[in-house]
This record gives C-alpha cells, structure tokens and sequence, in this order.
C-alpha cells in the first residue's frame, strides 16, 4: 500500500455520489416550492420586533440572546470543525467507512454538535416573538 492513501470500495463512492445527487434535488426543490423569508426593505423610521438574522445564523443570535460571552464557545467551535481534520483521534484507517469504530467518539460529537445548531436554530425561527421571548 502506497502512503497516504486508504484502502476504499467503489460502492463507496457510488453510495456518496448518489447522496450528492439527493442532497441537490431537494435543494433545488426547496428553493422552487419555500420562499425565501425576506421582508421589506429596510427603513430607519420602521424596526420589526423581533429583528432576526437569516436562518443560518440564527443559533448564534439565541446563544449571544443568552448571554453576550456565548460567542465564544462559538468560535471555539468553528476553530474545531476546521481543525478536525488534524486532531489525533485513533489509529490510522485502512479502509474507509461510515463511523469506523476508533472514529466513533469525533463522528457523535459531530453529530450531537449539528442537533443543537439545529435546535437551537428552529427554537430561534419558531418560538421567538416580540423582544425576543419566548412563545408557543
């Protein structure tokens, strides 16, 4: 085995191509059938209450909403995610898999990171009204 490669299957890659292609129908389907939430033009005489960054960015705005030094942690997250890539998590793979077993702790954590970004973006879109409390 020649260094810096690892073994594979080419059901692999059918498997992850096939995904690619799946993920970018519903895309394009989402973008034809949900409108974009835009709102009016922005004028300085009218604020809307609440005033909510677009939907990607909305978990962050619930955590700062916590507390101003929440922003850390988010940063600190995305420092991780970038650095992933290089951090020692377990012996050298041989052949690539879905959530190898010495991957296992990086890919629930993983996980577990992107169900809290997306539950704290949906309770941000969903269940904040007027000056940022909390509705049902």
């Amino acid at each position: 085995m020649k260094s810096g490669f690892v073994k594979s299957s080419p059901r692999f890659f059918k498997l992850i191509s096939r995904s690619m292609y799946a993920l970018v129908v519903a895309l394009f389907a989402l973008a034809a059938f949900v409108p974009a939430p835009l709102q009016e033009q922005a004028s300085p005489a009218i604020t809307p209450n609440p005033v909510k960054s677009a939907w990607f960015l909305l978990w962050i705005q619930e955590l700062v909403s916590w507390s101003c030094l929440m922003i850390y942690p988010v940063l600190l997250l995305g420092c991780l995610f970038v650095m992933l890539p290089w951090l020692p998590v377990g012996p050298h793979l041989h052949k690539a898999s879905w959530f190898a077993g010495s991957q296992k702790k990086v890919s629930v954590i993983t996980i577990a990171l992107v169900a809290i970004i997306a539950g704290l973006t949906l309770m941000a879109m969903f269940f904040r009204g007027a000056n940022w409390s909390l509705v049902f």
